[in-house]
């Protein structure tokens, strides 16, 4: 750290504290607000691939999920509707399995 304290009180470099350009990005303007028509892409399986190694062979259980929810974020008007959409979403993947059709009788 007391190198970085001395960049900063040289008077060549001064002018970075200042400058707007070198700002660190607050964490409510990283994430791309994404509207209610692509919410699907959290929860829909064709968005979903699961990684076994990494990019240097190395075995991992990751999935591409974890960096959507990283980069992309729903718009505040529709935050509190993907959490009910998910709910339904599972309630209804449920009830699927459940009901299983009956098969007709022909006389």
């Amino acid at each position: 750290m007391s190198s970085q304290e001395e960049i900063l009180s040289d008077v060549r470099f001064s002018r970075i504290t200042r400058d707007p350009r070198f700002w660190e990005m607050p964490e409510k303007e990283r994430k791309v607000k994404i509207d209610k028509r692509f919410r699907a892409m959290f929860h829909d399986k064709k968005f979903k691939l699961k990684y076994t190694v990494d990019k240097r062979g190395r075995p991992v259980n990751y999935s591409s999920t974890e960096d959507l929810r990283k980069f992309y974020a729903l718009s505040e008007s529709d935050s509190d509707l993907s959490e009910n959409d998910s709910k339904e979403h599972t309630e209804k993947k449920i009830k699927k399995k459940k009901a299983k059709p009956k098969p007709k009788a022909d006389s």
